[in-house]
């Protein structure tokens, strides 16, 4: 038996709402000779009675009531199939995967999270947490769907956007004196706190010394910001990061300074991501907030 047809279901569940052929007909705009095929057809296919028909109108026998009951749940499963479907096809609905490090995740991504949950509640926005060289092998890979990462990247397959920049600033324990503007000789006669070599960051200031003609040895190398200012807090050393808040004023940090670097260095973040004409509806509604952001 080939299995049912939903639009003779919906025929049927109608002119039992509706008491009459001609009723359900209206009501789904079907000329009445479609509604008493969509029937026959139906009863025929199944091979039992499914109305019983009477010049005053046409009532469900036993069979066809069970029918009409399961039938009223299988439409709506149906309606709701075709609605998720179409959620997911215009951006309404869908996971979009992020990557990105634990400094922007913790300082510049609640405030575009807090704008997708208004702006777009179906989204499912899951993050991942990757360095630049991670998130461009995860998005390459199709494992993610947009990172943020720093810049510049070598050229490759995928589309990167500038997204923002933040001044790199260096963080001192609070009892040390030190000049209002930190220079590279300064600071590398410190102890220091670095990042992991693996990341773009560690890279970034170690081409801020080696301008100056110094090649500092750090006390410990770390690939987590918010780790590094507690060791910085604590007295361990001096430490060169993002000034990442949103509005610029860095939440103070008991026990730590910030200062501004002489000469000044910026980290520079972007969006990579696929080309655009092969991302998906919800993607595209996530990076329009990120760029509003």
């Amino acid at each position: 038996m080939r299995s049912l047809n939903l639009d003779q279901l919906r025929t049927l569940v109608a002119i039992d709402e509706l008491g009459t052929l001609a009723a359900a007909a209206q009501a789904l705009h079907l000329a009445p000779p479609t509604v008493s095929l969509h029937v026959s057809e139906l009863e025929a296919r199944l091979g039992i009675t499914l109305l019983e028909r009477s010049p005053r109108g046409a009532v469900a026998t036993a069979a066809g009531r069970e029918l009409i009951e399961r039938g009223r749940r299988l439409l709506k499963d149906a309606d709701e199939a075709v609605d998720h479907a179409r959620r997911h096809a215009d951006g309404r609905a869908g996971k979009v995967r992020i990557g990105t490090s634990t400094s922007v995740l913790a300082h510049l991504l609640p405030p575009v999270l807090d704008e997708l949950r208004r702006r777009h509640p179906g989204l499912d926005v899951e993050i991942e947490i990757a360095g630049s060289a991670r998130a461009i092998e995860r998005v390459s890979a199709r494992a993610l769907d947009i990172g943020i990462v720093s810049l510049p990247l070598p050229a490759g397959a995928l589309e990167v956007t500038p997204w923002r920049s933040d001044p790199m600033k260096a963080f001192l324990p609070a009892a040390w004196d030190a000049p209002r503007r930190l220079t590279a000789p300064w600071l590398a006669e410190r102890p220091l706190i670095g990042n992991d070599p693996s990341t773009h960051m560690y890279r970034l200031v170690a081409e801020w010394f080696g301008r100056a003609g110094l090649a500092p040895r750090v006390r410990i190398e770390l690939n987590h910001a918010e780790a590094i200012k507690s060791l910085v807090a604590a007295g361990y050393g001096a430490a060169i990061l993002p000034f990442e808040q949103p509005d610029r004023n860095e939440t103070p940090i008991p026990g730590v300074r910030v200062h501004p670097l002489q000469p000044s260095l910026t980290r520079r973040l972007g969006l990579a991501h696929r080309r655009k004409d092969s991302l998906d509806a919800a993607t595209l509604r996530v990076l329009s907030v990120l760029h509003s952001a």
